[in-house]
């Protein structure tokens, strides 16, 4: 992606039709240790509210919220941060982590899968994984009779689509989401998800094409990464093409997309970024009102964001 942007007839083909798949659960067979995949439907109402919990390098998670005749339920988008802290942030929006029916990792690193939520996860609970991340989430413990395996496409629950792809981080790579939600034969909402993915990527933003709210990483500013007392091979691992987006790139990554609404922006990071710098790079189209831009913090939820307007 040379200028970070698609041309019209690359956007108009990146359009996803996102087909209603069959969801597969990841099932250990006691006797022998083998997993096999048994066929599962969820129940999930739309439309949803969605915001970041707390990203930084100490801890990422978000949230999507759904109302349903039960009452008021989570997937949470990661779960980096300890079970008491989800918790606690939880509860500021009107849920709890008994709430919580799947956590979805993007990948293991301990700042995105905090490992106290093999035993904190409530019993109806599961983790949603890639089908790449299946050896590491078997060390992690998250590979048990309640995990989900999904490899592209995959129905998080009734009436909620997601597509996923693998990209580049470190060893074992990252996924990125596209959640589409079902509203009704003519209304629907879509939720962007990428983060700790490298590089910039035509093809991701292709995926992501035109979603109504985008959460993507704007990780670091290559002035301050290269200034800061970090040892060299940290810098190289950030900034190398299989670490982290930086500002520039991530802005480029968002006019490539062409959010329609919202933009949040993850996973700061606290020593060599800020939320100016980090917000500087979206100013002419939030001069222009193209979207809305919110930056999360480390420390406290972000407002909700309603993926579907009235």
């Amino acid at each position: 992606m040379s200028d970070g942007t698609l041309d019209a007839v690359d956007r108009a083909n990146a359009v996803q039709q996102v087909a209603p798949p069959e969801l597969w659960d990841a099932d250990v067979d006691e006797s022998s240790g083998e997993v096999r995949e048994i066929h599962r439907r969820a129940a999930c109402s739309v439309p949803a509210r969605f915001t970041v919990l707390a990203s930084s390098s100490s801890g990422n998670s978000s949230a999507i919220l759904h109302e349903t005749d039960d009452g008021l339920r989570v997937t949470l988008i990661d779960c980096g941060l300890s079970p008491r802290r989800t918790n606690k942030y939880l509860e500021t929006l009107g849920a709890s982590n008994e709430c919580i029916d799947r956590i979805v990792i993007t990948h293991f690193d301990s700042d995105h899968f905090n490992s106290g939520w093999v035993n904190a996860m409530p019993r109806h609970g599961r983790f949603v994984i890639h089908k790449g991340h299946r050896g590491v989430a078997g060390r992690r413990g998250a590979l048990t009779r309640r995990t989900d395996i999904f490899e592209d496409r995959f129905e998080l629950a009734h009436g909620v689509f997601g597509q996923a792809m693998l990209m580049k981080h470190d060893d074992l790579g990252t996924a990125a989401f596209r959640f589409d939600f079902a509203i009704n034969s003519e209304r629907t909402a879509s939720l962007g998800y990428a983060t700790d993915i490298g590089s910039p990527s035509q093809a991701l933003a292709r995926m992501l094409t035109g979603v109504d709210v985008l959460a993507i990483e704007s990780n670091y500013c290559p002035v301050l990464q290269e200034g800061s007392d970090r040892p060299i091979f940290l810098k190289r691992r950030i900034m190398g093409g299989s670490g982290h987006l930086s500002n520039s790139e991530s802005a480029a990554m968002v006019r490539a997309i062409g959010p329609r609404r919202a933009v949040v922006l993850l996973h700061l990071s606290r020593d060599c970024n800020t939320p100016e710098a980090a917000a500087v790079e979206h100013a002419p189209e939030i001069d222009a009102g193209l979207y809305e831009l919110v930056v999360a913090s480390p420390h406290e939820p972000t407002d909700v964001i309603h993926l579907m307007t009235k």
